[in-house]
Formats: C-alpha cells, sequence, structure tokens
C-alpha cells in the first residue's frame, strides 16, 4: 500500500519538473506592423532580410529590425512590439506575454539555468535534510513548500519574480522527488526494487506525455500551472490523509477479525506491531550515529559516488548534444513536438530495457552497456556526419539518446543502493545534483545559438569514455541488502574480474597411521 501510494505523486512532478520547455518555448515572431494581419508583400516591403546563422540556413526576414516610415534604406527595433506565428506548444508562455526575444531574450536562459540550480539545489539541501531530519517530516515539508511556490508562479507579474519563484518551486519539488525515491527504495525487498523504481519511472513518463496533452487544451502557461498546482495539492493532500487515516483502520479492522485460534493471534499481533511502528516515529535515541571523521575516511563510499556522480554528469549533458544535433548539422531544427515525444519515449524505452535486463545481466554491466553505446553514438555521428544520410543522422541520434537516458536513470538506482541508509539522502542528492550541473550546458549552448557545439560534443563524448573505464571500480549491487551504515557500505567492493583458483589440499602432509 505504502509503495503504491508514493507512485502516483510521480503523476504530477512530471508537470512541475517537464514544464520548462513549454513555458520559454520561442515562436516565429516579427515586428509588429499597422493592421490586424499583414499580408505578405506589406511584410517583404517593412522587414529587412537577414542571412542565417547556421550552416544551410538560406536566411529570412528580420524578427528584431523593421525598415523606417517603409523606407528601404535605414532600419530600426522594433517599437511597437511583435506578433508571434503560435504553430508549437502554448500560445500563450512567458516568450509571448512579457516579449522575451531580440534584446530581452537572455532572460530566458537565465530562466532555464535557475530552475535547474533550483533542482541542483533542492536535491543537495533537501537530501541532507532527509538523511538529518526523517524522510516524513523532509517529505511534508517540501510539499507544503511545493505548493506555496506553484501558486506564487501562478501570480507571478514580471519576468524577475517569475525566475525567482521558479528557482524556490524547482528546489521543492526536487526534495519531494528525491523523498520518495529512497522512501519507495527502502520500503522493497531487494527483488523487487528494480521493478518498482521501473514503474516509477514510467508513472513519470506518463505524466510528461498528459502535461503535452494539457498544454494543448488550456493553451495558456498561467492555466497550466494552475491546473498543475491544483491536481497536485488534491491528490497529494489525499494521499497522505488516507496514509495517515489507514493505519488506524486496518488496526480496528484486525481486531474486529482475530479469531479463537492461537496461531492467527499470533499473526494479527505481529501485524499489529509493524503497523505501530510504522505510525509511530522513533525516538532521537533510536537514530544511527553518525561521524564524520568516518565518514571522511571513508574512501570506497567516496569513490562509489565520484564515479557514478561522473557518470551521471556526462549522461545529462550529452542527452541534449543528441536532441538538437540534426539541427546543429544540417541547420533544419525539428519540431518542437518532434523533439519532445522522442526524448519523453526514449526515456520511457530505457526504463523497460532496464528492467528487462539488469537484474539478469547486473547493474555494473548494464551501466558500462549504456555508456559505451553512448560514446559509440556520439564517434560515430561526429567522425562521419559527413557521409550519413539524414536517416542515419536519426538513428544513431536515437541510439545515443537512448542509451544515455539508460545510463542516467540507472545511476540514480544504483548510488541509491550501495549508499548507506546513514547518508543515502545525500548520496544520490550529490548524484542528483552533479547531473543538473551536466543540464545546465543546454541552456547555455542555447543563449549562444549552438556555436561550437562540435568542441562541446567532442568533450563530452571523450569524458564518456573515461566514465566507462570507471564504471569497472564500481561494485554490484544486485538482489543485496541495503546498506545501513559507513561500516556496511565499505563493503560494497569492486568484485574481482577474475577468480582465482584455490588449491586446500596440502601437497606434503600425509595421513598418521598412528594418529
Amino acid at each position: 500500500m505504502l509503495i503504491c501510494l508514493s507512485l502516483l505523486p510521480n503523476l504530477f512532478l512530471a508537470f512541475l519538473l517537464s514544464s520548462d520547455p513549454l513555458l520559454t518555448l520561442a515562436s516565429p515572431h516579427h515586428c509588429r506592423l499597422p493592421g490586424p494581419s499583414p499580408a505578405p508583400q506589406v511584410l517583404n516591403a517593412s522587414l529587412p532580410w537577414e542571412k542565417g546563422g547556421r550552416v544551410g540556413d538560406s536566411g529570412g526576414l528580420s524578427q528584431c529590425k523593421q525598415y523606417i516610415n517603409g523606407t528601404q534604406s535605414e532600419v530600426e527595433n522594433c517599437e511597437a512590439g511583435w506578433d508571434y506565428n503560435v504553430t508549437e506548444g502554448l500560445r500563450i508562455n512567458i516568450v509571448t506575454e512579457w516579449d522575451l526575444v531580440c534584446g530581452q531574450y537572455w532572460l530566458v536562459p537565465v530562466e532555464e539555468v535557475s530552475f535547474i540550480l533550483g533542482v541542483l539545489t533542492g536535491c543537495l539541501g533537501l537530501g541532507f535534510a532527509a538523511d538529518r531530519l526523517g524522510r516524513l517530516k523532509t517529505l511534508l515539508t517540501s510539499l507544503t513548500l511545493s505548493v506555496v511556490f506553484g501558486v506564487l508562479v501562478c501570480v507571478s507579474t514580471s519576468p524577475p519574480i517569475f525566475i525567482v519563484m521558479r528557482f524556490c518551486l524547482a528546489a521543492a519539488s526536487a526534495g519531494v522527488y528525491l523523498t520518495l525515491y529512497i522512501t519507495r527504495l527502502e520500503l522493497c525487498d531487494p527483488s523487487l526494487r528494480l521493478l518498482v523504481t521501473m514503474v516509477a519511472g514510467l508513472t513519470t513518463v506518463s505524466g510528461e506525455l498528459l502535461l503535452l496533452g494539457v498544454a494543448l487544451s488550456c493553451q495558456s502557461w498561467r492555466g497550466l500551472l494552475g491546473r498543475e498546482m491544483t491536481r497536485a495539492s488534491r491528490v497529494c493532500g489525499n494521499h497522505f490523509l488516507f496514509l495517515h487515516q489507514s493505519f488506524h483502520e486496518i488496526c480496528f479492522l484486525l481486531f474486529e477479525n482475530v479469531s479463537a485460534d492461537a496461531s492467527n493471534v499470533t499473526w494479527w499481533c505481529d501485524i499489529v506491531v509493524i503497523i505501530a511502528e510504522l505510525d509511530s516515529e522513533p525516538s532521537p535515541s533510536t537514530y544511527p550515529h553518525l561521524s564524520f571523521a568516518e565518514l571522511v575516511h571513508s574512501r570506497n563510499i567516496w569513490k562509489n559516488m565520484c564515479v557514478l556522480g561522473f557518470t551521471s554528469f556526462i549522461s545529462h549533458g550529452i542527452s541534449h548534444c543528441y536532441s538538437s544535433f540534426r539541427g546543429d548539422v544540417r541547420g533544419t531544427a525539428p519540431s518542437f513536438y518532434w523533439t519532445y515525444l522522442l526524448s519523453v519515449c526514449a526515456g520511457g524505452g530505457a526504463w523497460l530495457l532496464l528492467w528487462a535486463t539488469v537484474n539478469r545481466c547486473g547493474r555494473r554491466g548494464i551501466l558500462l552497456l549504456a555508456m559505451t553505446m553512448t560514446g559509440l553514438a556520439s564517434l560515430i555521428l561526429l567522425g562521419l556526419m559527413e557521409y550519413l544520410s539524414e536517416a542515419a543522422i536519426t538513428v544513431f541520434s536515437v541510439m545515443g539518446l537512448f542509451s544515455s537516458q539508460a545510463a542516467a536513470s540507472l545511476c540514480v538506482l544504483f548510488t541509491a543502493e550501495i549508499m548507506p541508509t546513514i547518508i543515502r539522502g545525500s548520496g544520490v542528492g550529490m548524484v542528483l545534483a552533479l547531473g543538473c550541473v551536466g543540464r545546465l550546458t543546454s541552456p547555455l549552448m542555447d543563449l549562444r545559438n549552438h556555436y561550437g557545439y562540435f568542441l562541446h560534443h567532442v568533450v563530452y563524448s571523450s569524458l564518456a569514455l573515461l566514465a566507462v573505464l570507471s564504471i569497472l571500480l564500481l561494485p554490484e549491487s544486485k538482489r543485496k541488502a541495503l546498506p545501513q551504515t559507513l561500516a556496511d557500505g565499505e563493503q560494497y567492493r569492486r568484485p574481482p574480474l577474475g577468480r582465482r583458483r584455490r588449491d586446500n589440499v596440502p601437497l606434503l602432509a600425509t595421513p598418521n597411521p598412528e594418529t
């Protein structure tokens, strides 16, 4: 029951954590001209022609300049605003409402960077709070802050206020996601951890697909975020209310149905004791003690965390290279719907692949395979891009996107399984935070209009090959119990590559018949 109830919030967390592309999507625009809808001849006579900034882009009518008084000798900036040709996404988002184009376009990457930094802050701060204050307190605090800041985002009146509120909302939502993730994992048996995590991941994918449908129906960013917050607050509020009341109701039913049989009485009493333990908060004296000196000297734990954090950084950062590779090379960017659906479906397919292979081949082997496929796809795209057809570029881009998302998802699961309970929240939060650092390159490349994309992709590809070698240093956590203390975490070491055959029979020992 607890596991099933922890899955439903992922549907609405996907709304909060994945809505940024819809809110910041820039549509084709031009200077606002007199009249309701100028004819193409009027546009050609009023707007100058600008050359394209990418290879293969022939250019088009200027989006930020117009001729002065209809004369084609001098140009000026748009003074009366802009008209937008919205064909994808929301009809009214923050770009169209506040005219975040041309001279104000830099605010869009700033908002995207601020949102990612908010997720990073929430993963680090609330992950540490989950270890120090407890999972339940951190979850309730994060959920409350998510509702409060979500409402403040909806009533924002200017871009600076919107950016600050989105930062706070991202931090609180990341805390909810992180706390639910590690709590769900700690409630599972070793054989069910992968299945439950896979179902949670597919629930998030379903939320991302549902988000696109809701966006197409409401056509306004305020309406979209308002629906998100209303549904999330209702579902999560009912979720915790039911969770609190269900323990007492189950206890009442157990005592009503108890029979006179001694074995049944013992069985029912055991269940009541378990429910009472779950419903009651442990005393502070029962919390495991964390020694910072011991933590500093836990070299094996730090080694595992650094390897998984480095892999998470690469896998999250290189995903953007595959999504935009075709537009960078050919100069024809794909549609927003194609990019969004491709990324979401690749994430869902990655979860299905992990579910089918990880329990059979092990965490380390599949992570190694995923990063190898990621590096191989990058090398093929970068080395043979002049000779590849459009179909081949699409195939290898999808392969790289698929494998990088599989590696990113497996890194988080791997970290949660090998980090001790006493620092699990901080460990998973650090790996997710390093993944956010990798994602920061996406808005920075958009700010520079993707200049230098080739060097950017080359650096990530080289680091991906280095990550393949570092994965060999990781232990294997398949079907193993979760470590509780730092000493338990230190025992998770890399299995030997080859087993030595040991002969325990001494060569010179002979039986003594007298004894």
